[in-house]
């Protein structure tokens, strides 16, 4: 398909699930096009991974009391993400007359060569093609615009907290890495020296998959100016893009890939916490022993992961290790501890590409 000049733009749907992850990566790729689009919520059968399993293209796996119409007139572009949308994706290919471009963002569940576009980021390891795109950070909805209002609205709440504000953001267990209690109180301690030696305070937020026992640790005994979000249970609206637009220095916990991506955004420095590793090292004696070790090594969420990580398909596997390594090579972050970052990168270079990249299907 190609556009003529004055033929009207490409009319877009965008599949949103239950993953807040992957709906903000579908919607910011949506709006960023700049082409009339429409977003189809679903919800899921419970029998939906057997549906999607055994019967290819099939909206057998959506629950049709709960989701969005799905008709004519069709898409001439699908943006989906996830493993639950695939499947309805391709169906509403096969109803176009496979008139419609299937873009895949993320992790593609099946094999990539049944998508149009597939735009993914480094820990999925999908094998290159001419139809592959490795972006170097995942497509989120912070922008310019958006930190801007929220400087303005968060300026004068943050006002008394002097400068450097070196902002400290933990998200929580994630496959086989654990956010442990040891490692959240290091991690504290070693923001609490930096802010110390600068003169500066810490903006510090945890996320909604922070463990209640990690989350306490972080917020424990601080002894510098701060101001904290403990996520579901702080009073007042969520400061997190004030902290992303008035922080001057960033500290992540890489088990977050979004939550890299967004500090990544503001174009300032961002040092990464690896999810297996402490952020300075310790004094002998100190360290724990290893996570093997730990009863939330054998919970279903991390033995489910190690064993697809083994026996899975390539595509199928998530090295976190490799997207944090990647990132430190390009000099956009840096680990905490280690050597400075090299020039920030503001705004959303991994976005541009994606949109060209789909502009290009037509």
């Amino acid at each position: 398909m190609q556009l003529r000049a004055d033929a009207p733009s490409p009319r877009v749907w965008a599949l949103l699930g239950y993953k807040a992850g992957d709906n903000t990566q579908v919607r910011s790729l949506a709006t960023a096009l700049d082409w009339p689009w429409e977003p189809r919520r679903l919800r899921y059968r419970p029998t939906e991974l057997l549906s999607n399993l055994c019967l290819g293209p099939t909206v057998a796996g959506i629950d049709p009391q709960g989701s969005d119409a799905l008709g004519p007139p069709w898409p001439d572009v699908v943006i989906s993400s996830g493993r639950r949308n695939e499947p309805v994706a391709r169906w509403i290919r096969a109803q176009s007359g496979d008139r419609a471009k299937l873009v895949q963002v993320g992790r593609p569940w099946a094999d990539p060569s049944r998508f149009d576009l597939v735009l993914t980021t480094p820990q999925y390891q999908v094998p290159p093609a001419d139809n592959v795109v490795t972006l170097q950070l995942p497509l989120h909805g912070v922008t310019s615009e958006k930190l801007a209002q929220a400087a303005q609205q968060w300026a004068e709440p943050l006002s008394s907290l002097p400068a450097p504000r070196i902002v400290v953001l933990v998200g929580g267990n994630s496959g086989s890495f654990l956010v442990t209690v040891d490692r959240v109180r290091q991690l504290r301690l070693a923001a609490e020296q930096i802010a110390q030696s600068s003169g500066g305070s810490l903006l510090i937020s945890d996320s909604a998959r922070t463990p209640p026992a990690a989350r306490e640790a972080l917020f424990a005994g601080l002894e510098v100016p701060h101001h904290l979000y403990r996520w579901g249970s702080s009073a007042g609206e969520n400061p997190y893009l004030g902290y992303l637009a008035l922080g001057d220095r960033f500290i992540v916990t890489g088990d977050s890939v979004s939550m890299v991506a967004e500090a990544c955004a503001t174009g300032k420095p961002v040092y990464l916490v690896h999810p297996q590793r402490h952020p300075f090292p310790l004094s002998a004696g100190s360290e724990p022993g290893p996570d093997w070790r730990r009863a939330g090594w054998y919970g279903w969420r991390p033995l489910s992961h190690r064993l697809a990580q083994h026996l899975g398909p390539r595509r199928m596997r998530r090295d976190v290790s490799a997207f944090l390594q990647a990132l430190v090579d390009s000099g956009r972050a840096a680990w905490l501890g280690g050597p400075e970052p090299g020039k920030p990168v503001a705004g959303s270079p991994d976005l541009a590409l994606a949109v060209a990249r789909v502009r290009a299907l037509f």
